[in-house]
């Protein structure tokens, strides 16, 4: 990963963020998502991040975003603050290249300093890639919930995996 940079999202890289988020939405794989986002739909999300608490990461090739990862608040209350829910997009142009993994350690070498002790991912049960990737950094199946999604009329399993990093 030496020829590409890892940086705190700007306001400036949400539509990119969201072209690369919109291009998962149609295999129905990845998000719980039926219909593309806008930028602007995106915004209060984009907000809810900061470098220091909840960062947003883009990962450049030269100009050109090839993925992005986010840390979100798990459940909003303050009791979980060392809790986070991790979510990882990559560039159609730019899977199988290994930015998941890259991605993924940064966010878990990152952990102590946010001052998060578990990681979470949210994976839909026929995700299998990106199950994969959670599993060979040690996380765990945390949480079965069958059947909680309906995505063209097939219900659809969500996995909670989980990790301890603090």
């Amino acid at each position: 990963m030496n020829e590409f940079n890892l940086r705190d999202a700007s306001l400036e890289d949400l539509s990119e963020i969201v072209r690369i988020y919109n291009t998962t939405v149609a295999g129905r794989m990845v998000t719980a998502d039926t219909e593309p986002v806008t930028t602007e739909s995106r915004e209060p999300w984009f907000h809810e991040h900061s470098p220091e608490f909840r960062p947003l990461w883009v990962l450049e090739d030269g100009s050109r975003i090839c993925g992005w990862l986010s840390f979100q608040s798990f459940y909003g209350r303050p009791a979980y603050n060392a809790t986070a829910e991790l979510s990882i997009y990559i560039d159609e142009a730019y899977r199988g290249r290994g930015i998941g993994r890259y991605l993924l350690q940064q966010a878990i070498d990152a952990a102590p300093r946010l001052q998060v002790k578990t990681l979470l991912g949210f994976i839909f049960g026929h995700n299998e890639p990106s199950l994969q990737l959670f599993y060979k950094f040690g996380f765990e199946n945390w949480a079965h919930l069958p059947g909680i999604a309906e995505l063209d009329g097939i219900e659809r399993d969500l996995i909670i995996v989980g990790k301890r990093v603090g």
